[in-house]
């Protein structure tokens, strides 16, 4: 991989796909793409694995991404946790599909989880 940013829909879509083809390649645990902050709150993050995402939400945020989920029936929760020294919710969502949809999904609830604009700038941190 060449790159590791990416500000447009179609960027970042291509640019998850090769993400997901390295982590694949490499057999490594996970790979993590993160995007900018938005206001206050600090970066968010998703993190792929063996067809499971991972991320972190806030109360609204959760409900956001249930409702996201909606439209998305091959994706479902696996599992909730609520730390207890954490505010938010850590959910594992089975997204066993193709990369290219697990690209889609990546980017689509980064704008609506998230509250990302449509021109935001994404980066895989890590492979």
């Amino acid at each position: 991989m060449t790159r590791f940013a990416a500000d447009t829909a179609d960027g970042r879509q291509a640019l998850f796909v090769d993400a997901i083809a390295a982590h694949e390649h490499r057999e490594s645990p996970f790979l993590t793409i993160e995007a900018e902050a938005v206001g206050e709150k600090p970066s968010p993050w998703v993190q792929f694995a063996t067809g499971t995402l991972n991320l972190d939400c806030t109360a609204a945020e959760l409900d956001r991404l249930k409702s996201l989920l909606t439209d998305y029936p091959a994706y479902k929760i696996d599992d909730l946790t609520r730390p207890e020294e954490a505010d938010g919710t850590n959910v594992r969502i089975e997204a066993r599909t193709d990369p290219e949809r697990v690209a889609e999904f990546i980017d689509v609830a980064f704008c609506t989880v998230y509250d990302q604009s449509g021109d935001y700038t994404a980066w895989v941190t890590q492979i």
